[in-house]
């Protein structure tokens, strides 16, 4: 049974094997993303604060090329899905950020919404398959391949790193405030 906080985020488990606690703080990250952006419309999503350029409707696009990225691209070695499969990163590697302007909030919601999912699904197919010491299929350059364990540390570190901009971004917007 999965207890929520008063901001329905789904706790991490107190007692549970490896890949549950795991997950279950990969998730909590999530929902924390998720409240931050909840109930903005497009001028709350596109605004920055101080000198960045970053907007929780660019960090929503960003989340969700870094989910595909780790989870589809380089655990399964599969294609990118839209939109990434007509970006060429090489030539703008900030493209998810900025581009989110162009986007309602709607198809930026739906968009990370859509790509966890995928995300969850892939996670669960190399945990049936071989479980947290999946190797990825998509090696780095020396030859080496991070296992599913620290695909999803590495998850929750991006998360958490983004959550204290999202932080301050939410209380530019409208004043709202918590963890």
């Amino acid at each position: 049974m999965t207890d929520f906080d008063e901001q329905g985020r789904p706790e991490p488990p107190l007692a549970a094997d490896e890949s549950s606690t795991l997950l279950g703080y990969l998730d909590f990250q999530r929902a924390t993303l998720a409240w931050k952006c909840d109930g903005l419309d497009a001028a709350g999503l596109g605004a920055t604060v101080a000198a960045s350029s970053m907007t929780l409707g660019g960090m929503l696009k960003h989340l969700s090329n870094v989910e595909d990225w780790w989870f589809s691209r380089v655990l399964h070695d599969r294609d990118p899905q839209p939109p990434w499969d007509e970006v060429d990163e090489d030539v703008d590697p900030d493209w998810d950020w900025h581009s989110a302007t162009e986007d309602t909030p709607t198809q930026l919601r739906a968009l990370w919404q859509d790509t966890v999912t995928r995300s969850r699904a892939m996670v669960d197919e190399a945990l049936a398959h071989a479980g947290l010491d999946q190797l990825a299929q998509r090696r780095w350059p020396d030859g080496r391949a991070p296992s599913l364990r620290w695909i999803v540390c590495h998850m929750i570190e991006e998360y958490a790193r983004h959550n204290g901009h999202a932080d301050i971004l939410r209380e530019s917007v409208d004043g709202a405030t918590g963890e």
